[in-house]
C-alpha cells in the first residue's frame, strides 16, 4: 500500500531542485506545493505559494497547509524552521548552514577535516594560522555556496583584504589540502531508520562551479568508507531525508568538505541513472514511504552554467538528456543540466567543450 498517496509535501523554495522533486512526486503520488514567488522555476511544474521564507509566521501558516515540510536550501533562518513538522528536522539543517558548527561535528562523528579553526576578528586569525598554516580558505561561517563566500590567502597580509571582502562577518579558516579528487556520496534515510546509499561520484569544479559529475567512483574501500561515515551522521542527528556529503580523496583516506542536508547537484545523474532517483528517495523517506531501489548505471553530468545550448543543437542528440530549468541567463548560474550514459565518452566530451566555452 502506498501510504504517502494524496500526501502534501511542501517545499521552502521553488528553484530547481523543487523542481526536480515535484516532476519526482506525480510518478508517487505526492503532491509538492513549494514556498517561493512568482515565477520561480519550479512553477512550471508544481504549486507556488507566496511565501516570505524570511518571516517565521508565513512560514508556519505555509506549514499548516501541507502534511509534511522539507527544504532545498540549507540556508534558511533557523528561526523560521521552528514548530512545523520539517525534515530534515531543524537541528540537522542548522548544523549544515554553519561551517563552524559542521566542522566540529564532523569531528565528534570520527569524520577527518582539514585543519580549520574560526575567525571573528583579525586576532582570531594570527591565532588560527598555528593551526591551519599558509596557504589557507578564509571563509563566511554561513551563505556560503557555489564558490562563493571564500578567499584564499597565501601570505599574512592577504587577510586583511580577505576580511574586507567577505564584510568581516564571522568566518572560518581552513588549511588548504593535498588532495587527488573530489567524490560525494548521497544518502537517504527513512523514518523507520532505513538507510540506503548511490555509489560514489566524482566531481569536477572550475570557478567554485560544480561543471562535471561521474558515477560510479569505482572504490569499493573508499565507499565501504563514506557509508560508514555517513550512517554515523544520519544517526547522530536523527536524520530523514537524502543527505550528501563532499569529501576530498587523499589516497585510501576520505576527508569531509562539507554536507548538504537536501537533495544535491552531484545527484541530478540519478533521475535517469538509478531504478529510484534522489528525489524520488527524499519524498518516499519524509513521507514515511518505503525506500525506493538505488541500484544505478554508469552516468555523467554536465551542468549548464549562465545560459542553456539552443533545443534545436540538443535534439540532434538522443543520446543526450536535457535539464532546463527555465531560468534566465546570468553569469555563474546554474540554469540547467545534460545528462549521458558513461559509454557516450565522445559526445560528453564535445558538450563539455561547448558548454566551457558558453560558460
Amino acid at each position: 500500500m502506498n501510504v504517502a498517496k494524496g500526501m502534501r509535501v511542501g517545499v521552502l523554495g521553488a528553484g530547481q531542485l523543487a523542481l526536480m522533486l515535484a516532476e519526482a512526486g506525480k510518478h508517487i503520488g505526492v503532491d509538492v506545493i513549494c514556498a517561493g514567488q512568482p515565477g520561480d522555476c519550479a512553477a512550471s511544474v508544481a504549486t507556488v505559494v507566496p511565501v516570505n521564507l524570511e518571516d517565521a509566521s508565513d512560514v508556519a501558516k505555509f506549514a499548516k497547509q501541507v502534511d509534511v515540510v522539507t527544504v532545498e536550501s540549507e540556508n534558511i533562518q533557523p528561526e523560521v524552521l521552528t514548530g512545523i513538522n520539517l525534515f530534515p528536522n531543524a537541528h540537522a539543517i542548522g548544523v549544515a548552514q554553519d561551517r563552524l558548527l559542521e566542522k566540529r561535528f564532523f569531528q565528534e562523528c570520527g569524520l577527518e577535516a582539514a585543519p580549520f579553526a574560526p575567525v571573528d576578528t583579525p586576532a582570531d586569525f594570527v591565532l588560527a594560522l598555528a593551526v591551519t598554516g599558509l596557504p589557507a580558505i578564509l571563509k563566511t561561517r554561513r551563505m556560503g555556496y557555489d564558490g562563493k563566500g571564500q578567499v584564499r590567502i597565501y601570505e599574512r597580509k592577504g587577510f586583511a583584504p580577505a576580511w574586507d571582502q567577505l564584510g568581516k562577518v564571522p568566518c572560518i579558516v581552513e588549511g588548504m589540502l593535498h588532495f587527488d579528487t573530489e567524490v560525494s556520496l548521497i544518502a537517504v534515510r527513512g523514518k523507520d531508520g532505513a538507510v540506503a546509499f548511490y555509489p560514489l561520484v566524482e566531481n569536477f569544479h572550475r570557478d567554485g562551479i560544480l561543471r562535471k559529475s561521474v558515477a560510479p567512483f569505482l572504490n569499493s574501500s573508499l565507499q565501504q568508507q563514506a557509508e560508514g561515515y555517513l550512517r554515523t551522521l544520519l544517526e547522530g542527528l536523527d536524520y530523514v531525508g537524502v543527505l550528501t556529503v563532499e569529501f576530498f580523496v587523499a589516497g585510501n583516506c576520505l576527508i569531509a568538505n562539507e554536507m548538504a542536508p537536501r537533495v544535491h547537484n552531484s545527484g541530478h545523474w540519478t533521475i535517469e541513472g538509478s531504478d529510484s532517483s534522489q528525489f524520488e528517495n527524499h519524498l518516499r523517506a519524509i513521507c514515511g514511504m518505503p525506500l525506493g531501489n538505488t541500484q544505478s548505471r554508469p552516468m555523467i553530468m554536465l551542468n549548464c552554467i549562465r545560459e542553456m545550448p539552443p533545443e534545436q543543437d540538443t535534439k540532434l542528440f538522443p543520446e543526450l538528456l536535457r535539464h532546463d530549468y527555465g531560468k534566465e541567463p546570468r553569469a555563474a548560474r546554474k540554469v540547467g543540466h545534460l545528462t549521458f550514459a558513461a559509454t557516450e565518452a565522445r559526445l560528453v566530451a564535445e558538450w563539455q567543450q561547448r558548454l566551457e566555452r558558453s560558460s
